[in-house]
């Protein structure tokens, strides 16, 4: 069974850099350290040292390949760096926003590096999807290899920054999984993932994704959403999904992010025992913790 995990964070030098401009000086004295430090985090140390952390951590749980996601807008530098030591391992995604002046340049330049998952944060940077803007990014995904178009939809908590008392003026209202369908429509050869379950608007990606069959779910982190639900339970949420989009459109994933903590083996094994529990068979469970992921990615060689 190939185990792939279609969400991890990769918390480079820049990701802390931009957490201390928003802290407003606390931590001018190298960002890269002391916010690690502030929030009980391992520094990153170079891109390097991380992207080798990354592969230790993975191969440690028998993980085959994983997608790193640069965090902030600016940062895919860092992910191609990463894609570079590690190639077979690693599938580079990247944080555009849409609404900045050279957002196009940036992702056509990205994918051109090799990084294949455009990642859209409508509700943290206030944004519609249905802005023109947000279309021209789709549109050069369209035209990339293997390239996906992941975006985040529903309830957005950083931790980080509430740990360090940061204020988070994301707007939940922009991330909805019914401008995602307008968009997967209109570019129906594009994949696009939405993560967590939807966070928070299970009915409506599962309605989106109905719609449209280039629409994916990824299954990542602890799922708190599901608070809002009474009753819900992680089991039932699998159950629906698999019903309305079948075990071909799911993608597993942790949410995995900072260390010493490193990947989630325990969102992990919760996630197994609720697949357990819907008696799937063990083609459909190969493909929603591993084939899927190969099947949307497949490794590119120098030859291809």
């Amino acid at each position: 069974m190939p185990l792939n995990d279609a969400h991890c964070h990769f918390f480079s030098r820049r990701f802390f850099e931009m957490l201390a401009r928003d802290a407003g000086g606390r931590f001018d004295a190298d960002p890269a350290a002391s916010v690690p430090e502030a929030l009980g985090w391992e520094a990153p140390g170079t891109t390097q040292q991380l992207a080798n952390r990354w592969m230790a951590e993975i191969d440690r749980h028998q993980v085959q390949r994983a997608a790193l996601i640069a965090s902030v807008p600016g940062d895919e530098q860092a992910i191609v760096e990463a894609l570079a030591m590690h190639p077979a391992a690693f599938v580079g995604f990247f944080m555009v926003n849409p609404l900045a002046e050279s957002a196009v340049e940036r992702t056509r330049q990205a994918l051109s590096d090799g990084v294949r998952g455009v990642c859209l944060f409508p509700a943290m940077q206030r944004y519609s999807l249905l802005d023109a803007r947000v279309a021209a990014i789709v549109d050069v995904a369209a035209h990339t290899r293997s390239a996906a178009v992941f975006v985040h939809c529903g309830v957005l908590s950083v931790g980080a920054r509430k740990k360090l008392e940061l204020p988070s003026r994301f707007e939940a209202r922009f991330g909805h999984p019914l401008d995602v369908q307008a968009l997967a429509a209109n570019w129906p050869d594009v994949p696009f993932i939405i993560p967590h379950f939807g966070a928070g608007f299970l009915h409506e990606a599962l309605m989106a994704a109905d719609m449209c069959p280039n629409i994916h779910l990824d299954t990542s982190s602890s799922n708190r959403w599901i608070k809002y639900f009474p009753g819900l339970t992680l089991e039932t949420v699998f159950r629906h999904a698999v019903q309305v989009l079948g075990p071909e459109r799911l993608l597993f994933g942790t949410d995995s992010s900072f260390f010493p903590r490193g990947w989630q083996r325990p969102i992990f094994d919760t996630q197994v025992e609720a697949l357990d529990r819907l008696n799937l068979n063990a083609r459909d469970v190969d493909l929603i913790l591993g084939g899927n992921f190969d099947r949307l990615f497949p490794l590119i060689t120098a030859q291809a």
